[in-house]
This record gives structure tokens, C-alpha cells and sequence, in this order.
């Protein structure tokens, strides 16, 4: 409590301005220490003590006025110079906030430049491995275009084990897609390869290497493969000159049969074709049809070839070309895929339409020769073929009968029947028996027709002696003509081989009418008006020995000596 009392006494004592202090608290206490009576005397002790000190303070500055001066001056100076620092602290001030921000900036760049320092060298420190990726992709190229496939494809492949760890990175990004380009002109390099004649080691290690880039599946590979090595086999056919059909096709022959069947072994070294070929119901086709469709297309372009290159016609070496196709066929047999058997429709069409050609050129030219005759211009007497040096007759040979050389048009006929006939023999299959009967048949019909057109013609102006050689004529026709061209045609078209090829006895061939031979009862029918005596009933055919006997003579073998016109008739030289 007193303390408290204190307090507040010195508070009241001290007033709201006088200066605080332990000095002032000191005098309190003392001063509340005293008595009355000293505490009336107190004040005058207080003026006394004060006018002392006012004395001294004058007799002090009296005494020491410079150093005041001094003092004034030193302080002024001071003020002036605080006041000038205080301005600059000011400004000072106001420049910190930069400076703080500039310092920020510094410590900042100075943190990248550590950073940078500390990657620069670690980048020196793995310089070497740096450098060896970075070149990874000049590497790749250089291997590629020099052949080094196996060290290309393991660059590739480390490329692709970066490109799984580091793939944000832009620098293996940019060396990835270089190597992809390089590999992709290792693709091109090894593909075309395939398009070049390459043997069978290259190709299996081509086909390797396009495994281990793992860019084509299974069924993709094939295909490519197949691809490539057609369109080799297409450069070696369009490089056969196309001039000369026969040329060409026995080229295309031998190409097909050494390259195809290369290529065939190729990739059946290569690739398993073990699944059957039919795959199971429900199941997805099995990757063997893709080599057995592309044989199948090769085939086909083959016949297609034949074809078109027989249209265009290939001379007398017809059995030449039969022989070289069907060693082809039979060479192909040993992969699956003879196709002999398609070669005989198209061999017989040519035949056919060979023969035909040529059976209708005899037939205008016999009737050229209708529109310039006159009977006067046959020999004088009926045995005048006596004077004209007939050929001998070899033994076996069918002899032509001798009495048409009376009738050159008759003769000249003949003559390009047997050409025809002797064309025909180098490639002559049994199945031809039909259309060559039915295309004599119709040439001895439209010569019939010129026959009785002459007939319509001349016959008004007829001498006896003309009517006379006119009948001999149609007899010529008809009892010698027709009989030697039956004879022929069972030399080419042997009766006992038509009846094994359809089956039954030769006996019993009558039941497929006309086989094989010339209709000659309806062919004389159409001149019997002409004939003053009953027609001679038809020669009965040959037996089959004698038959047998006669072909040689009249159809030599080709290559065998004697040309194939030793069966020929002279023509009689006409006035």
C-alpha cells in the first residue's frame, strides 16, 4: 500500500511534464524523509542552490565561451550532416526493394549456371557414351547401305529399348525416327533383293532378316515374298522379244520352267506348309493357299500366254512346242501342279483351226482354178497321164491315185489336202476325229457345189467329148478322190484307237455314224444326176494292219528324211 501511495504522490508531485527519472525519485524519498521544520527550510536551501549553479554556469561560460562556440559549431555541423545522411538513407531506402530484386535474380541465374555447370560436366564426364548414341543413326545408315543387315538390325533393336526408358526425351525421339527411316530402307534394300536373281541362301537369309525386323506377319511375309519374286519372273518374261511367236514361247517356256520352279523350291525351303489345304469348317484360311492360289495364277498366266502366242501361229513346229509344253507340265508334277491335262483343248484348237484354215484355202483356190477350166485343156486322150513321170511308189506307201493328175483342179485339191493332213499329223490327237471329218465334210460339199455350178455353167456348150471328160471328172471325184481321203483319215484317226478312246469295240463304231470318215453316199447322191452308171458302192475299209502298214508312208515322223509332199501329186502342166 505504501508503495502504492508513493507512486501516485510522485506522480502528482512530478505533473504531466516534469521529466521522470531516478533522481527525481531519490529527492521524493529523501524529501519525505525530513521533518517539518526542514522541509520549511527547504525551499530557500532549493534558491540558494540554484543561484549558485547559475553563478558557476556563468562563470563557466565566461571562462570557456570558445569551446561552447565550438560546441555550437561541431553541432550544427553535425545536424547538417545528419540531416544529409537521413537524405541519403532516404534514398538509399528507396532503391532497396530493386536491389532485393536484383539479388533474387542473381541468385537464381547463379543456381542455373551451378546446375548447368554441374550437367556440363557430368556431359563431359560421359562424353564418349553420349557421342556413341548420337551417332547411332549415321551408324544405322552406313550399315544399311554397305549390306551390314545383322549389326543394323541389333542397332535397331538397342534404339527401341531407349525409345521404352527415355521416350519424352526430344534427342531419342529425333535418333528414333531416324533409325525408322533407315530401317525403312533396309526394308526397300532387302525386298528388292527378292526382286533380283538371288539363290536360295540369300533368300533365306533375307527372309530372316525380315523376320527379325518383325514387320510383316506370317501371311504378310509370304505374300511380299511371293510378290517380289513374281515380279522378278515378269522383268525375265518382258525382256523375251515378242517378234516371233514361236520365239517367244519357247523362251517363255524355258523361263517358266528353270525360274518358276526355282522359286517354287525357294519357298517351300522357307516356309512349312504343313496344314492341309482345305482348312475346317469354321476355321480361318490356313497361310499354305496363298502359295498354292500364286501357282495356280502363274499357271494360268502361262496357258494364257500359249494361247495368245498360238493364235498368232507358230508354223509347222507345232509337235515341237506340244513336246516342250509337256515336259514343262511333267516337270511341274514333282510340286503338285501338272497341268498337262489343260494342254490338250489347247492344242487341239490350234490343230483344228489350222487345219481348217487350210481346208478352206484349198477349197477357194479349187474353186479359182473351177472359174479358169476348160476341159479342152486336159490331156488329149484319156490315158494321157501316161506321159507324166509318176513318182515310185515306196514300199507301204499310199500311193495317191494317178488318175486325178487328168484333172489338175481335182489334183491341186488334193495336193493341199495332204499339206493340210501332213500339218495336221505333228500334232493329231484322237479327239479331233469328229471336227476334221465334219470340216471335210463340209469343203467336199462346197466343192461339190462348184462342181455343179461349172456344170450349170458350161454345160450348154458341152462337145461330146467334153461331156465325156466331165463325167470322168465327177468319177475322178467321187470313186478316187473321196475313197484316198477315207484311207487318210483312218491312217490319222485310227478306228481301234476311236473305239478304245470311247470305250467300245470296233465293231460297234457304226453306232456313232460317220466317225472318222467321209460321208461319201451323201456326196454322191448330190452328183448322180451327172453319172450315166450306178454309183460304185463305197471302197469297204482297210483292216487295221494294213493300216498300220501304210502310215509311215504317207505321214513320215517328223525329223525323218523325205519331205512330208513325197505323197504329193504332180500337177500336169496346163496350156
Amino acid at each position: 500500500m505504501a508503495a502504492a501511495e508513493e507512486a501516485r504522490l510522485l506522480a502528482w508531485l512530478r505533473g504531466p511534464a516534469a521529466p521522470a527519472g531516478p533522481e527525481l525519485s531519490a529527492y521524493v524519498s529523501e524529501l519525505a524523509a525530513l521533518g517539518l521544520a526542514e522541509l520549511g527550510r527547504e525551499p530557500a536551501r532549493l534558491a540558494a542552490e540554484r543561484a549558485r549553479v547559475g553563478a558557476e554556469t556563468r562563470r563557466l561560460a565566461f571562462e570557456h565561451y570558445r569551446a561552447f562556440i565550438r560546441s555550437a559549431e561541431c553541432t550544427g555541423r553535425a545536424g547538417h550532416g545528419f540531416g544529409g545522411i537521413e537524405s541519403r538513407l532516404g534514398s538509399l531506402l528507396e532503391r532497396l526493394p530493386a536491389l532485393q530484386d536484383a539479388c533474387r535474380n542473381f541468385m537464381r541465374d547463379a543456381e542455373e549456371i551451378a546446375c548447368s555447370r554441374r550437367m556440363n560436366s557430368l556431359t563431359l564426364n560421359r562424353h564418349t557414351e553420349i557421342l556413341e548414341i548420337l551417332e547411332i543413326p549415321q551408324l544405322m545408315d552406313t550399315c544399311v547401305r554397305n549390306g551390314y543387315y545383322e549389326e543394323a538390325l541389333e542397332l535397331a533393336a538397342y534404339v527401341r529399348r531407349l525409345e521404352r526408358k527415355h521416350s519424352t526425351i526430344p534427342v531419342i525421339q529425333g535418333i528414333v525416327e531416324e533409325v525408322r527411316q533407315c530401317t525403312q530402307l533396309m526394308l526397300n534394300q532387302l525386298i528388292q533383293q527378292l526382286r533380283t536373281n538371288i539363290q536360295l541362301p540369300a533368300c533365306l537369309r533375307v527372309i530372316g532378316y525380315l523376320r527379325r525386323m518383325d514387320v510383316f506377319t506370317e501371311a504378310e511375309l509370304r505374300i511380299k515374298f511371293l510378290q517380289a519374286r513374281d515380279a522378278w519372273l515378269r522383268s525375265i518374261q518382258a525382256s523375251i522379244p515378242d517378234d516371233d511367236p514361236y520365239f517367244h514361247i519357247t523362251k517363255t517356256i524355258e523361263a517358266c520352267r528353270v525360274h518358276l520352279f526355282d522359286i517354287i523350291t525357294q519357298y517351300r525351303a522357307i516356309f512349312s506348309d504343313e496344314e492341309p489345304l482345305l482348312p475346317a469348317e469354321g476355321q480361318a484360311l490356313n497361310e499354305g493357299a496363298i502359295f498354292h492360289s500364286w501357282v495356280l495364277q502363274k499357271v494360268s498366266e502361262f496357258l494364257r500366254t500359249l494361247e495368245r502366242d498360238l493364235r498368232r501361229g507358230v508354223g509347222g513346229r507345232l509337235d515341237s512346242l506340244l513336246g516342250q509344253c509337256m515336259y514343262f507340265g511333267l516337270s511341274f508334277s514333282r510340286v503338285g501342279a501338272d497341268f498337262r491335262g489343260q494342254l490338250a483343248p489347247l492344242f487341239q484348237h490350234v490343230a483344228a483351226s489350222a487345219f481348217r484354215k487350210a481346208v478352206e484355202e484349198a477349197v477357194e483356190k479349187f474353186q479359182e482354178e473351177m472359174n479358169s477350166y476348160t476341159l479342152i485343156s486336159t490331156p488329149a486322150a484319156l490315158g494321157g497321164s501316161a506321159g507324166v513321170p509318176v513318182p515310185m511308189a515306196q514300199p507301204g506307201t499310199l500311193q495317191p491315185p494317178m488318175v486325178l493328175l487328168d484333172f489338175p483342179p481335182l489334183a491341186c485339191f488334193l495336193n493341199s489336202l495332204l499339206v493340210a493332213f501332213n500339218d495336221l499329223r505333228l500334232c493329231c490327237p484322237i479327239a479331233l476325229a469328229q471336227d476334221v471329218t465334219t470340216c471335210l465334210e463340209d469343203a467336199l460339199g462346197e466343192v461339190t457345189k462348184t462342181i455343179l455350178a461349172f456344170h450349170r455353167a458350161e454345160e450348154a456348150a458341152f462337145s461330146g467329148r467334153e461331156q465325156e471328160l466331165f463325167v470322168q471328172f465327177c468319177v475322178a471325184f467321187l470313186d478316187d478322190l473321196l475313197p484316198y481321203l477315207n484311207r487318210c483319215l483312218q491312217l490319222l484317226f485310227p478306228p481301234a484307237q476311236i473305239a478304245q478312246a470311247l470305250g467300245v469295240p470296233p465293231t460297234q463304231l457304226q453306232r456313232f455314224g460317220h466317225l472318222g470318215r467321209i460321208d461319201v453316199v451323201a456326196l454322191r447322191d448330190s452328183l448322180a444326176f451327172l453319172l450315166p452308171a450306178p454309183p460304185v458302192e463305197e471302197e469297204p475299209l482297210r483292216p487295221k494292219e494294213e493300216e498300220a502298214e501304210s502310215l509311215p508312208a504317207l505321214l513320215p515322223a517328223h525329223g525323218q528324211e523325205g519331205s512330208p509332199e513325197g505323197a504329193l501329186l504332180p500337177i500336169a502342166p496346163t496350156e
